[in-house]
């Protein structure tokens, strides 16, 4: 299957056990739509076709969905086009989620979308994660996720200290992702993170093994050895 289709991206989702109600297939499909509508006018993603915006952004967006908590606050770093922040939301709508973009024409395009779909609580904040501290919840997140922004080391760097207790931190990894969390020790010890789950998996229609990496503090690391709050 190379999931070229939003119907082969919910077929694709029911495989992993995400099920999906058909108000928020329909939404996903319209986000899918809207990308590839505004993609033609200015360069939102770096993909060079539909079919690609579906399988290797938005079903990417959609695999840490059921180890993710259904309450809360969750921040998203380097939002982009919306990848995973924008799906994520579609499926946990009660989770209060805040898009950190520092390109404002990305951040246009992240609000119009918003408004499109109707999604409450959430919010597009235009700035770099370290010009915005009294923008973002100083109560933490229970959720931050960083998609193909910078290297891992910064991420935890950036994102570490935002974490509320209990937090997890999600990292989208490609092929190399043991060489970039051998080169995050120090970050991981001064930030007091453990990788407390690994999720290994390959996109339909490619043959590289990505993996999304979990990072909780060392004293919580326990609690999380089954899914949080994951969706039934």
């Amino acid at each position: 299957m190379t999931s070229n289709s939003i119907d082969d991206l919910f077929a694709w989702t029911e495989s992993l056990g995400i099920s999906l109600s058909n108000a928020q297939q329909e939404k996903l499909a319209l986000f899918v739509t809207e990308v590839w509508a505004w993609q033609k006018k200015m360069n939102l993603v770096g993909v060079t076709t539909k079919g690609r915006v579906i399988r290797e952004l938005l079903l990417d967006s959609l695999v840490p969905l059921p180890y993710l908590p259904e309450t809360g606050s969750l921040l998203d770093l380097g939002s982009g086009a919306g990848f995973p922040a924008i799906p994520l939301k579609i499926c946990l709508p009660a989770v209060h989620v805040q898009l950190l973009e520092p390109m404002n024409r990305k951040a246009v395009f992240l609000r119009h979308v918003i408004r499109l779909l109707g999604l409450d609580r959430t919010e597009v904040i235009c700035a770099r994660i370290e010009e915005s501290g009294k923008m973002l919840t100083s109560h933490g997140y229970h959720a931050i996720t960083a998609r193909a922004v910078t290297s891992l080391r910064q991420t935890l760097e950036w994102c570490g200290p935002y974490l509320a207790q209990k937090g997890v931190l999600i990292s989208f990894q490609g092929s190399s992702w043991k060489e970039a969390l051998e080169e995050t020790g120090e970050s991981m010890r001064r930030q007091e993170l453990v990788v407390s789950r690994t999720l290994p998996y390959r996109l339909p229609g490619k043959t590289g093994e990505r993996m999304i990496l979990f990072f909780t503090e060392k004293a919580t690391s326990q609690d999380l050895a089954s899914p949080i709050s994951a969706p039934s």
